[in-house]
């Protein structure tokens, strides 16, 4: 399993470097990362978060806690049973909001843990990618696998879900940040130098 890194390693605030190879090594290290994902018994996963600099993430929202709520998607245009298209590796993603309905939700994320805060994202999205195969896909989905898939997105570019907290919301996490930001620090120190 890789190691998934926490608030304060500087991988996080980088924006990753765009994948050019769609080879073995990108499927073995999808799959890590997948594996990942599971031990966390997270919903996604960024690249960045196991201080890979790559444009790559994974989400399965067989992993979701509410599964009586539907998940709404299309993949290339069609509508497809979610055990078909998850896990759902992106590669070289790119996403843009559809209407104008934003919704504010609770959001977690495995470098944060136990740290939760409301976040306000596109209700709706479409997401144009790659698969690891090299082949361009299209998804139009809503609600959480939206919000999974701006959240993953924002790790690509060196952004965190904290960063786009209003001030009122950062401050009521703040002494969490801090705590989590200094057990980074230390952690990092007590790691032999490569």
């Amino acid at each position: 399993m890789l190691r998934v890194v926490k608030y304060g390693e500087a991988v996080l605030k980088r924006e990753a470097d765009k994948v050019e190879a769609f080879d073995a090594e990108l499927k073995t290290f999808s799959k890590e990362l997948f594996d990942s994902l599971i031990e966390e018994k997270g919903l996604g996963l960024a690249a960045p978060q196991v201080g890979v600099s790559k444009r790559v993430f994974v989400i399965d929202m067989r992993q979701r806690c509410d599964t009586e709520t539907p998940v709404n998607f299309t993949l290339d245009s069609q509508k497809v049973p979610l055990d078909l298209c998850m896990p759902l590796f992106a590669v070289n993603p790119v996403w843009e909001p559809i209407g104008d309905l934003v919704e504010e939700a609770e959001e977690g994320c495995l470098s944060f843990p136990g740290i939760y805060a409301k976040v306000d994202r596109a209700y709706k999205v479409r997401l144009n990618y790659f698969d690891l195969d090299g082949k361009p896909h299209e998804i139009v989905c809503d609600g959480l696998f939206a919000r999974c898939i701006q959240h993953e997105s924002d790790h690509l570019d060196g952004v965190c879900f904290v960063d786009r907290l209003t001030s009122a919301r950062l401050f009521k996490i703040g002494t969490k940040l801090r705590k989590l930001r200094k057990q980074t620090k230390e952690f990092l120190k007590s790691q032999p130098k490569k």
